[in-house]
């Protein structure tokens, strides 16, 4: 559509706001202008492929919105907009990655987190608590300690998402994914999982990574016991009577649409693919494991 016609769709926002959007977006990919022959020197403007597949993003992240402890919340919102910078702020400074592995007061986190002001680290635990991503829980002494709530496990859908999506369209500018990210993502979703009651056993998810010295594997190493996780370590030592391994590319592919023949399955596949079903329905809401695959 034209520019005018954009910008009424939106609310007429300044012309300078909406030019420096179109910019943005225009330069990202997600939006390609094409001049009107009839008219010279005017644009209508059209989502690209690569637009397309964020709005797929925005959907992901519409549906994760809409599960807000006090409520849904509309993408779009202020109360959307502070939820997402706190969500993206925790993950940034490793707050989620220190708390997914048990409660900590911000003076523990304060230790645990260089590169960050006492002041800063208390206002982003502030943020994310408003937005109901962490909760108070029982003192043990000193300090209050924070643990992360549901609706925060919930968020790698959105985040892995959002990290496919820039993986397949501004990968030069997309930073790395790390041994930090893969061991929160799977730490925050693996008491999500639930499995048929007859499985158990131990099961390795190890996803590739770029590192100095070239490809390394990161991931978890958890154990079931009568379909529910029992336990979840970061890291891939101990034994593990079934594995799944794969490029990031691929665990993003197999979260988000759920075909897994990109990825390495052995040892006891009805665990490892029960537990791929799991992840893909917590996060996405399409569960695909079907109970005939009982023996």
């Amino acid at each position: 559509m034209p520019l005018i016609d954009l910008r009424r769709a939106i609310g007429s926002p300044p012309q300078t706001t909406m030019r420096g959007h179109l910019r943005t977006l225009t330069q990202t990919g997600v939006v390609a202008g094409r001049r009107q022959s009839e008219f010279p020197g005017y644009r209508d403007y059209e989502l690209t492929d690569s637009g397309r597949e964020l709005w797929a993003v925005a959907e992901v992240l519409r549906a994760w919105l809409a599960t807000a402890p006090e409520g849904p919340v509309l993408l779009g919102s202020v109360a959307s907009k502070s939820a997402i910078k706190a969500l993206v702020e925790g993950w940034d400074t490793n707050v989620i990655r220190a708390l997914v592995a048990r409660p900590l007061s911000l003076t523990e986190l304060s230790d645990l987190i260089s590169g960050i002001s006492y002041p800063s680290l208390e206002r982003r635990l502030g943020a994310m608590r408003l937005a109901g991503q962490i909760e108070k829980t029982a003192g043990r002494g000193g300090g209050t300690p924070y643990s992360v709530t549901g609706w925060l496990r919930r968020a790698i859908a959105p985040l892995a998402a959002a990290a496919r999506w820039e993986r397949l369209n501004v990968s030069p500018r997309t930073a790395p994914i790390r041994r930090l990210d893969i061991e929160a993502a799977f730490l925050l979703v693996a008491p999500l999982l639930s499995l048929p009651s007859h499985l158990s056993g131990s099961c390795r998810f190890a996803v590739e990574v770029e590192g100095g010295r070239g490809k390394r594997l990161a991931g978890i190493l958890a154990t079931v016991g009568e379909g529910r996780v029992i336990s979840c370590a970061a890291g891939l030592q101990g034994h593990a009577g079934a594995w799944a391994s794969g490029s990031a590319s691929a665990w993003l592919r197999a979260v988000i649409d759920y075909p897994t023949d990109a990825l390495e399955i052995g040892g006891d596949q009805q665990l490892t693919r029960a537990l791929l079903d799991s992840l893909h329905h917590e996060l996405v809401g399409v569960r695909h494991y079907r109970r005939s695959l009982r023996t």
